[in-house]
């Protein structure tokens, strides 16, 4: 289909996309990345409207434009939720891709809108047409506009706004940001609660089922919500509906290497000899294997470090943060923070930079199977949470 039969049925305003033919390939081979046909499905028109959509944005946008929180938990959402966001200069953009020719009404599935690391400031109104290679982004509108002038359907638990209420014009949209950037977008979103551990592996027991297809609805949304925030619960739902063994076990990737999955998300082994970095706590490690991980934060380079360091009768583990540049000090203000897997502190769990220091480092020693989240102020770019098992 040309594009000049395209545009016999389109509005002046709207915005006609072609999709590569690479990416159609591309979007192909990473069906295999789901459990079940409806997934695979989702992913493939997902895959395509990203993939067409962000060379727009970076060039007529902002070319600051990334995949939120991170191209590697892309299928851990897709698996589950309609629906991809984009990050840009602090606020959150969410395509929402539809095969719907009727383009009445703008549909956002409720993930997008009411879990506040998720939400978005702007949502785009996207008609996919696969098989004629083109997307159509045929309005916008702002989650403030979702809560107070949308209607909320607890059957499929979306927000719906009428195409009356949606900008059709999509250069309003970089104009409005452009001009305005702190322009309010966003309505207040009740925070969810934090499952305890024992409660999250049941829900993810539960609904580990690959012919569950919309595991979305099973269970309430206060649930539901709270269960793929955490990003090591949603990593974990997702891995156990494709059948995958346990992919974050510390003690298999210093063994045998670190999985796919996590070197995916940046991590990997380093023989503790041959590094230089952290110098102090490797001459009081045993000699091995430790790992790493590098994080960008505020335009500089860090290198997170996991050594295990044996005590008199249990391995210690040392985390340990520094600046990836040879003698470059971690600001003041930086924190290094340990958490149970559902969060919750515990005694000794941080270290905090009062002025610029050389590490942050936090010591704790686990039992068999215990999980431990890590994070890291100021957050860095990518960061999604994991539960890392020892």
């Amino acid at each position: 289909m040309t594009n000049t039969t395209i545009f016999t049925f389109t509005a002046p305003n709207d915005l006609i996309l072609e999709i590569p033919s690479d990416v159609q390939n591309q979007a192909r081979r990473k069906m295999q990345s789901f459990s079940n046909p409806a997934s695979q499905y989702q992913g493939y028109i997902n895959e395509l409207c990203l993939l067409t959509i962000l060379p727009w944005l970076r060039e007529e946008f902002t070319p600051q434009a990334v995949v939120y929180p991170s191209n590697a938990a892309l299928s851990s959402f897709w698996e589950l939720v309609n629906g991809t966001a984009i990050a840009f200069s602090g606020k959150r953009l969410i395509l929402i891709p539809s095969e719907a020719m009727d383009l009445s009404e703008l549909r956002v599935p409720q993930e997008w809108v009411d879990i506040q690391s998720l939400s978005g400031d702007y949502y785009l109104a996207v008609y996919i047409e696969p098989d004629d290679n083109y997307v159509r982004i045929w309005g916008y509108c702002t989650h403030a506009q979702l809560k107070t002038k949308g209607n909320y359907y607890a059957g499929d638990r979306t927000y719906s706004l009428d195409a009356s209420d949606i900008v059709e014009d999509i250069t309003a949209l970089v104009v409005a940001y452009q001009i305005c950037p702190e322009e309010a977008t966003k309505s207040p979103i009740a925070p969810l609660p934090i499952l305890p551990q024992a409660q999250a592996e049941n829900l993810i027991s539960r609904l580990a089922n690959p012919d569950i297809v919309t595991s979305r609805l099973h269970i309430p949304f206060q649930l539901w919500g709270a269960l793929i925030e955490h990003g090591g619960w949603r990593q974990s739902l997702y891995q156990q509906r494709l059948g995958l063994p346990e992919q974050w076990s510390i003690l298999q990737w210093l063994q045998s290497g670190v999985s796919q999955v996590a070197q995916n998300m940046g991590w990997e082994s380093l023989n503790m000899q041959l590094s230089a970095a952290g110098a102090r706590s490797i001459e009081e490690s045993q000699a091995g294997v430790m790992l790493s991980r590098r994080l960008a934060i505020a335009g500089q380079f860090y290198q997170l470090f996991i050594i295990p360091q044996n005590g008199e009768d249990t391995t210690i583990w040392r985390f340990e943060l520094r600046n990836a540049a040879v003698g470059a000090l971690i600001p003041g203000g930086f924190k290094l923070r340990l958490l149970t897997e559902d969060l919750q502190p515990f005694p000794n769990n941080e270290d905090i930079a009062t002025t610029a220091v050389e590490q942050l480092f936090v010591e704790v020693a686990l039992e068999p199977g215990e999980g431990i989240v890590w994070e890291v102020e100021p957050k860095s770019e990518n960061y999604d949470r994991e539960i890392l098992k020892f």
